[in-house]
């Protein structure tokens, strides 16, 4: 039985449900691993503001890795770190990107901005479920670093936007993919497999004792990091390739198994 003491869980497509919510079994599942001493956090791509009620109901005291690790932040309140975009990188990104004519979210002091109301945009939010700042020149919002910067579109489109970012920018940002048709730039950092690393090493914990669970490449550098890489069953090949172990998918209490199964001993 693998000795954990540190659990991260990414959210979507991970812990919630398709219905983004959480069930009764995944909550039991924690409760009983913080219970035994496991401590607990969710590392997710969201803003912290849209990750924070999930938290909230999970009753977790550790900090959250949100923005993809750009922000770990307590729910109380206390920020760990914070590593935004720079500014100037931000600003020739989203001049560079606005051409292209994709929906484009930007995050300042966990606010979102956005040009236009575009279905896409519409989609975004109700996911995140957080309220938008309309600006009529999406370049205007960058009076401040970002946490992160976000392009949607399809995936195939968004796929060449990557490569040609890459080939502009270079390795001055980290890029991306939560989900098929969402693109995440950040600081170069800003990564939950950095993020996960810091807090184990501040708790005293060594990567052999810490389990990672996700499903998209953002969770990549978190499952390689982890003693106990898990993946979902819908996670991407990437993923469950690099993953100690497979669990069930999201909507059937994959995290909930994988938790009872390698922690509980159940």
């Amino acid at each position: 039985m693998p000795d954990i003491k540190l659990i991260a869980i990414d959210l979507d497509d991970t812990l919630l449900h398709n219905d983004l919510t959480i069930s009764e079994r995944a909550r039991t599942a924690i409760r009983k691993a913080v219970a035994k001493g496991v401590h607990v956090t969710l590392a997710t791509g969201r803003m912290y503001r849209s990750a924070l009620p999930f938290a909230i109901e999970l009753q977790l005291n550790l900090p959250l890795i949100t923005y993809q690790g750009a922000l770990v932040k307590y729910a109380d309140g206390r920020e760990v770190y914070h590593r935004p975009i720079p500014l100037p990188t931000a600003r020739k990104l989203v001049d560079f990107l606005l051409p292209y004519g994709y929906h484009v979210n930007i995050y300042i002091d966990d606010e979102l901005y956005m040009e236009n109301n575009s279905p896409e945009g519409q989609r975004y939010v109700a996911i995140a479920r957080v309220p938008i700042n309309m600006v009529e020149k999406l370049p205007d919002a960058l009076i401040k670093e970002p946490s992160k910067i976000v392009v949607i579109a399809d995936s195939s489109e968004l796929d060449q936007l990557a490569l040609d970012v890459r080939s502009f920018f270079g390795s001055s940002m980290y890029l991306t993919k939560s989900k098929p048709t969402f693109l995440e730039f950040a600081h170069v950092k800003a990564t939950k497999g950095l993020a996960l690393a810091h807090l184990a090493s501040s708790l005293g914990i060594s990567a052999d004792s810490v389990m990672a669970i996700g499903d998209s490449p953002n969770d990549l550098d978190m499952i390689e990091y982890a003693g106990w890489g898990v993946a979902m069953e819908n996670a991407v090949t990437e993923v469950k390739e690099k993953a100690r172990y497979v669990t069930r998918s999201n909507d059937d209490d994959g995290v909930a198994e994988a938790i009872e199964k390698l922690v509980l001993e159940v």
